[in-house]
């Protein structure tokens, strides 16, 4: 459509608004903040409804870091005077989220002091802003010339021949800021705003046909047809999706059977390395599950088998034990035998040392009296029989003893001699 054709469309358009609905009450003076969250809950809703949304948003919530933490489906039921609650409370969560992350605060009235283009675009990089809540935040809260138009308006647009299927699936109107001037933007949007919703909550409004008929001649049709559209459109979405569903829940069943099917052959592959005989090309295989008893019945076979081994390994450690503690107190008798013949031997060579050293050690002297002689006779024979009688009774000593005590009676000897004096020369 040529751009004259266009504004001249619009000018229709302007012209019914005004004879058919009445203006709206100026929009309250609201921080930036607010337009944002009121332009979600005003897309595809009317005015009144949206009003009461945002009041009980103020009244539930505490502020509105707790609204952006709240889950989508309790913002649901907050909303749920909204025709679509659902959508509503998506909007405003994720256009809460987007500005937090862009500004890290929820005010934002310094963007109304610096340059519209840096705002906008600002706004515009976040990933979760709609064509109608960007045109109403430059409208109402940075003071530009966007007019917002959301879905139920863009089927008006689309309906009476302003706007093309393509500019309609883009979401902009070209050359609408020029045929509306910025003075009366907030006005056109409000009044635009009514009779869209009217056709979107009950699409027989006579009031909203009969506007649409005195825009262009043959509207209403057009909107019949594209509501049957719409509908065979939605059928279209609906089976597409189920096959998209069948066809997904087919592939998924394929997929675990070909997984399943891998896990046998991997089974079968091991229990063929564990022992498994290979048979013949010609004999017909046998089956899995008889291949995994015969393993298993080979395998238990096999542990029966070590068994065996280690109780008789067991018996014959017990025969080497037995006969190692036989050896050893053999060892133990001759041991002590040894011992005690070397005492023996020991014993009888001291008893032979003493007996040869004390006739040596005791010599009488060479000239005695009678009775002199007699008295060391006895006194001789004395101790021979008191040495006699410890030899017997006492306990035999070792050699080293024996030789100590030679050693001490030598000593002895050695004291008792009586030293001479020199003559001096």
């Amino acid at each position: 459509m040529s751009a004259t054709n266009r504004a001249k469309l619009i000018t229709k358009l302007q012209a019914a608004l005004k004879k058919h609905y009445d203006v709206a009450p100026a929009t309250p003076s609201r921080p930036l903040l607010e337009h944002a969250l009121y332009a979600c809950l005003l897309e595809d809703c009317s005015a009144d409804l949206a009003d009461e949304g945002l009041a009980k948003l103020e009244q539930d919530y505490f502020d509105w870091n707790e609204v952006r933490v709240t889950t989508v489906t309790e913002l649901a039921g907050v909303l749920s005077s909204l025709p679509d609650s659902a959508k509503a409370a998506q909007r405003l969560k994720s256009i809460l989220q987007s500005i937090f992350e862009e500004f890290y605060s929820f005010d934002l009235d310094h963007l109304k002091k610096e340059n519209l283009g840096k705002a906008v675009a600002k706004f515009e990089g976040m990933s979760s802003m709609t064509p109608f809540v960007l045109s109403y935040i430059i409208q109402h809260g940075l003071g530009g010339h966007s007019i917002p138009i959301d879905y139920s308006a863009m089927v008006v647009m689309l309906v009476t021949g302003i706007a093309s299927q393509a500019e309609a699936a883009d979401g902009r109107v070209p050359g609408l800021e020029r045929a509306v001037p910025k003075s009366k933007g907030v006005e056109f949007a409000a009044l635009l705003h009514q009779p869209a919703v009217d056709l979107l909550m009950d699409p027989k409004d006579k009031t909203a046909r009969t506007f649409l008929e005195s825009i262009a001649k043959g509207s209403s049709a057009e909107l019949d047809e594209w509501l049957s559209t719409k509908e065979a459109a939605i059928k279209r979405v609906k089976a597409r999706k189920k096959e998209e569903r069948a066809a997904a829940k087919q592939e998924a069943e394929a997929e675990a059977a070909e997984v399943a099917e891998a896990k046998s052959a991997v089974l079968v592959k091991r229990s063929a390395k564990k022992g498994s005989r290979v048979t013949k090309p010609t004999m017909p295989q046998k089956s899995a599950a008889e291949q995994a008893a015969e393993s298993q019945a080979r395998l238990a076979a096999e542990a029966k088998k070590a068994e065996a081994k280690a109780a008789a390994g067991s018996k014959s450690t017990k025969k080497k034990a037995a006969a190692e503690k036989a050896d050893a107190a053999k060892k133990s008798t001759k041991t002590s035998a040894s011992k005690t013949a070397s005492k023996s031997t020991g014993t009888s060579k001291s008893a032979s040392k003493k007996s040869t050293k004390a006739p040596a050690a005791k010599k009488a002297p060479a000239k005695k009296s009678g009775s002199n002689a007699k008295a060391s006779s006895e006194k001789e024979s004395a101790p021979k029989k008191s040495a006699k009688k410890s030899s017997s009774t006492a306990p035999k000593s070792t050699s080293a003893e024996s030789a100590d005590s030679a050693g001490t009676a030598a000593g002895k000897k050695a004291t008792n001699r009586k030293l001479t004096k020199r003559k001096p020369r």
